[in-house]
């Protein structure tokens, strides 16, 4: 039986990875994207771009740091070498790290980081220049006092139009964090028991996901009954009865890579509106696959799962009961980036996009169903990374 019946001393003692973990990215393939942020910079009409510590920090440079109130950027010129704007104090830290050559340029505690930038700027000969979307307002206008003559624009084309677009290096990072916890949410459901909390569980998770290499879970949803209706939950912790509806969504990162995985099955007997529900639920999440094709635009997904759940009686649109978000997200460095599966988001389907399939189905005040698997754009069209759960009482086959 693949639900209850264990323990969970018992699953963590026979976790382990029995598949190879795929290497990381080359410094070759880092190479490769500069260039290519350069071209779309250019064709941005801009001098340079400049990448904020975070995500696209990682993406482009290796530097695996999050964003902070002290400034720790990238600038990349469309001619010449990058240039790195660090912390004096983070220097040391900062050669470990960076897997790219760069102009080191580092700012004192006492000193304005956004001068720093602007003598830099003044350097390569930038005039006009892209800032990275993820660049807090604060200090983008810093910079604009720091450089009263320096013309910023949006940076979103060169961002995107880099990290949208996943190799075949990324695949492998993502599909081999999308294993991992596939697996844990398999060993996750064979731990339920009568009277197990939902804390218990997520402790499981996060054990589960270090004991597998991983720094742990980059998240981790876990509700019971009437909770599952509330797609991030509620407030507390709840304890497992017998025939409650169970939905655990959770992932892990490997090199910065993520997965995200939801299943939605019941500790018990499911009643007959639930497995209706869960068909639907299943049906819209083949519906959106199916649609998924090289060309179409990102919001037709979205609709071709919408209306089959409006043609089922669900809805129409985000009303309950029914779909109230978006059918999916792109994920990669982030678990939530562009390009969005949803209505308005007018982006062609591409070969090296990647995307959750969640049209989850919220019943108010009862139950919800979300499943939740993603696929990529290969050069034949849509491929999952992990196959759909195949039934509400067989969550892995």
């Amino acid at each position: 039986m693949s639900i209850g019946g264990s323990t969970i001393a018992a699953e963590l003692a026979a976790l382990k990875v029995d598949f190879s973990a795929p290497p990381g990215i080359s410094r070759d393939e880092r190479l490769q994207r500069l260039e290519r942020a350069r071209r779309l910079t250019r064709d941005a009409g801009a001098d340079a771009v400049i990448i904020n510590a975070g995500p696209s920090l990682r993406y482009f440079a290796g530097v695996p740091w999050g964003a902070s109130e002290r400034l720790v950027a990238m600038i990349l010129p469309v001619n010449g070498k990058p240039a790195m704007i660090c912390p004096a104090f983070e220097s040391g830290s900062l050669e470990a790290v960076l897997e790219i050559e760069a102009d080191v340029r580092l700012w004192e505690e006492d000193e304005n980081p956004f001068a720093l930038v602007a003598t830099t700027l003044r350097d390569v000969g930038a005039n006009v220049v892209a800032i990275d979307p993820a660049l807090p307002y604060e200090m983008a206008v810093r910079l604009a006092a720091a450089m009263p003559t320096l013309k910023m624009q949006d940076g979103s084309s060169v961002v995107n139009g880099c990290r949208m677009y996943k190799s075949a290096a990324e695949l492998a990072l993502m599909q081999y964090a999308k294993k991992l916890t596939l697996e844990v949410h398999r060993r996750a459901a064979r731990v339920l028991a009568p009277g197990i909390s939902t804390a218990d569980v997520r402790r499981f998770i996060e054990d589960a996901h270090r004991k597998l290499g991983t720094a742990g879970n980059t998240f981790c949803i876990v509700h019971f009954a009437e909770a599952t209706s509330y797609p991030h939950g509620l407030p507390g912790e709840q304890q497992l009865r017998e025939n409650d509806i169970v939905l655990i969504d959770t992932g892990t990162a490997v090199h910065g890579y993520n997965s995200d995985i939801t299943r939605t099955y019941v500790f018990g007997k499911a009643t007959d509106e639930q497995r209706r529900i869960w068909d639907l639920e299943k049906a819209a999440q083949a519906a959106a696959f199916a649609s998924a094709q090289l060309g179409v635009e990102c919001q037709a997904v979205d609709a071709a799962a919408r209306g089959l759940l409006t043609r089922a009686g669900l809805g129409p649109d985000y009303r309950l009961p029914g779909l109230p978000h978006r059918t999916g997200h792109g994920i990669g460095l982030s678990i939530h980036e562009p390009a969005y599966l949803v209505r308005g988001d007018r982006t062609p389907l591409a070969p090296g996009m990647c995307f959750s399939n969640e049209p989850m189905i919220v019943i108010p005040g009862q139950f919800g169903v979300r499943l939740e698997d993603h696929f990529y754009m290969s050069e034949q069209g849509p491929k999952w990374f992990t196959q759909p759960q195949v039934a509400i009482d067989a969550p892995f086959g």
